[in-house]
């Protein structure tokens, strides 16, 4: 999906027809992977928030605090260089930080389409299913996940953010995320 991203509203197309615009949800993995230390990923996901940078997307609480759970196991200085850039993207775009409702986490962890995942990601399963979203990761579970409509980023050439927040970004990048822990393998937890 490109472009403004709206939730629950219709809009029509060229036939007339009516589709409610679905809204976009992110997690660690996305967000973190512009991070990352392989290249294809890290310039599909930058892509990804650089051309939806005065769009909107929602991110859990739990992801949200699972990136800082990452980020704050590496030595200080790339923390240093690594937040200005995340404190100014969290600014300067529209992230819908929120936490699931009881309804969420029953629609995760009673899935048996999710039974598969590890808990993190089987309650973010749940708040996408249950309001009908589209989910982008770069998670392997997530992305096998049939239940859930998924879209990875899409590769192509690196957007830049504007200059300011470029700047920052390109700072940021002193911290590379190794490309499994982005998901949590190699030793961070799932539970």
């Amino acid at each position: 999906m490109t472009g403004e991203l709206r939730t629950g509203r219709p809009h029509r197309e060229a036939a007339g027809h009516e589709h409610p615009v679905r809204t976009t949800y992110v997690d660690a993995a996305l967000f973190l992977g512009m991070n990352s230390a392989d290249e294809a990923t890290r310039i599909a996901c930058k892509s990804f928030f650089a051309t939806r940078l005065h769009g909107r997307v929602v991110m859990s609480w739990e992801q949200v605090g699972r990136c800082d759970d990452l980020v704050w196991r590496f030595p200080r200085e790339l923390q240093d260089a690594y937040y200005p850039f995340m404190d100014h993207l969290h600014t300067d775009m529209r992230i819908d930080r929120l936490g699931y409702t009881r309804e969420d986490i029953e629609a995760g962890l009673g899935a048996d389409a999710t039974a598969g995942l590890p808990v993190h990601e089987r309650l973010l399963a749940g708040m996408v299913l249950r309001h009908g979203g589209v989910l982008c990761t770069v998670s392997p579970g997530l992305r096998a996940c049939r239940a859930l409509t998924v879209h990875p980023p899409e590769a192509g050439p690196e957007v830049p953010f504007p200059e300011g927040l470029e700047k920052l970004y390109r700072a940021s990048l002193a911290l590379r995320i190794p490309h499994g822990l982005l998901w949590g393998e190699d030793g961070c937890s799932t539970e």
